[in-house]
């Protein structure tokens, strides 16, 4: 494997001639589904075999691109938007990214289907009484200007793979249902 420099980007170059790219693995659902737990799982395991791979989680990234958005629809397309085209950016070059965000708004969905080649959509679903038992940030209690609450949320229609998240499997296991299926 080479890594090379052109117009400023680094490429990926497998002795093949050939440009590789990396893939976007967006995990999504609600609030308390297991995005976090499940992607971040996937993502060390992945590591462990492939060195180039990035975790973006989207409650840690906001701080980093500041707070400057809110929680309108609006703004919560634009957040979204930010995030995946930082997806393509690293895709683009190679390197392999795990998202795990909420970001359940079809046309998002759609745009990382038409401009990110190698994109890999894993939903996360959850029982609504799952949801409110689990909780882990008051949320549902609260029940203000939240997704699946009082806002309404795109569920993915058509994901790569959906894996429901109800506590009848361990994290470990649920990841390598979600290895097996992807990797197949």
């Amino acid at each position: 494997m080479i890594l090379r420099c052109w117009n400023s980007r680094f490429i990926i170059d497998m002795g093949d001639g050939m440009e590789h790219k990396g893939t976007v693995y967006f995990f999504t659902g609600l609030s308390g589904a297991g995005k976090t737990t499940l992607g971040g799982l996937f993502y060390q395991r992945l590591k462990a075999t492939k060195p180039n791979v990035v975790c973006l989680d989207g409650d840690e990234i906001r701080p980093v691109f500041g707070e400057d958005s809110g929680y309108t629809q609006e703004d919560r397309v634009r957040w979204a938007s930010r995030i995946f085209r930082v997806c393509k950016l690293l895709a683009d070059q190679g390197i392999d990214v795990v998202c795990c965000s909420i970001a359940m708004i079809s046309s998002v969905r759609q745009w990382n289907r038409e401009n990110i080649s190698k994109y890999k959509e894993i939903y996360i679903r959850v029982k609504k009484e799952t949801l409110l038992t689990r909780n882990q940030k008051g949320l549902y209690t609260a029940g203000c200007n939240v997704v699946g609450v009082d806002i309404p949320f795109d569920e993915p229609q058509t994901p790569d793979l959906i894996v429901q998240n109800d506590g009848e499997q361990t994290p470990q296991e649920l990841v390598e249902q979600i290895e097996r299926s992807l990797w197949k």
